[in-house]
């Protein structure tokens, strides 16, 4: 059973954000420096954790030292938020290292996404921890980040995040797979990264619960499989809704063909044929993910997902 909620504070005004390489290594010591300048130029300081310069081939060092950074910086009472370096890979390694009791009694705001998810997963399952699925360090200061997704981040760490989840500025169509209100808790991340929470001490909870996913660089028949394994576990069977984000680079024409079969139907496809028989509130569409555009969204907290009016809107602050 998923202990009670529990929720960090807002960030304060020249607060500290402290940084945990969890997952993949940086791979220019610019990419590091230019995140940490961005949160200066803000007026907030930034303490790197010991491991953040690490390399181990595709992960940033011991999975050891990697769950030490995270204990340490919840530990840590100059740290207000803890940030990822970044996703990648690796980050489920972490957990059994991880001191969830610690990092329980000292809730603070986890800000992460895409393999992150694993993190966002164990610390509401293990820790009862409201958490961030957002930018890590190096996305924020990257150029190749939208205004949008730096200044939905601060507003979402200043406030908690309360508030309807704001549509793509460029493109704000969102598409209802099945219409339907309901409010419940909002669970959920990168795909791939929940199916790798089955069958571990920590396996997705969807009873009762808004799944929302989201991924990249996978084609529908992955999509397709990933959804029929959740079906088959029995994790569908009583979601109280799904909201869908970005499927970046995910539909049949966007990856090198493999065969004619590989490209017999869509992304929408599989999502209309596996989601909507469901017959809960299903959107698709929202800025969540790996898009240009990704707007910081608060998880294990009350939502309310209004398909009819192809909303999600985020009823408790993750922060207090």
């Amino acid at each position: 059973m998923t202990p009670a909620t529990r929720f960090g504070k807002p960030l304060p005004d020249g607060g500290t954000i402290g940084v945990a390489a969890a997952a993949s290594p940086y791979d220019s010591r610019s990419d590091v420096l230019r995140g940490a300048e961005w949160w200066e130029a803000r007026g907030y300081h930034v303490k790197l954790g010991s491991g953040v310069w690490e390399r181990d081939d595709y992960v940033a060092g011991s999975a050891e030292q990697r769950a030490a950074d995270l204990n340490a910086l919840f530990a840590d009472p100059e740290v207000d938020v803890v940030q990822a370096l970044q996703g990648g890979f690796g980050s489920a390694q972490a957990i059994p290292y991880l001191d969830l009791d610690l990092i329980a009694a000292n809730p603070k705001p986890l800000v992460g996404f895409s393999d992150l998810t694993a993190l966002h997963v164990a610390f509401r399952q293990k820790a009862g921890l409201a958490t961030i699925y957002a930018n890590g360090l190096m996305g924020v200061g990257s150029a190749e980040t939208s205004t949008f997704t730096q200044d939905r981040l601060l507003e979402v760490l200043r406030t908690g995040g309360a508030g309807a989840v704001p549509r793509d500025p460029d493109d704000p169509w969102v598409r209802m797979i099945h219409g339907g209100r309901v409010t419940a808790p909002l669970v959920g991340g990168c795909l791939w990264l929940l199916m790798q929470t089955m069958g571990t001490p920590w396996e997705i909870e969807l009873d009762g619960a808004i799944l929302f996913f989201e991924d990249t660089h996978v084609p529908p028949y992955y999509v397709d499989g990933q959804l029929v394994q959740l079906a088959h576990a029995g994790k569908l069977d009583n979601v109280a809704g799904v909201v869908v984000g970005q499927m970046e680079k995910c539909d049949y024409g966007d990856l090198r063909p493999v065969s004619d079969w590989a490209r017999s139907r869509s992304i929408e496809d599989v999502l209309e044929e596996r989601l909507e028989p469901l017959g809960v509130p299903v959107i698709y569409g929202l800025p969540l993910g790996h898009g240009k555009h990704l707007a910081a969204l608060p998880l294990g907290v009350t939502c309310t997902l209004d398909a009819d009016a192809r909303t999600l809107t985020v009823d408790e602050p993750a922060l207090r």
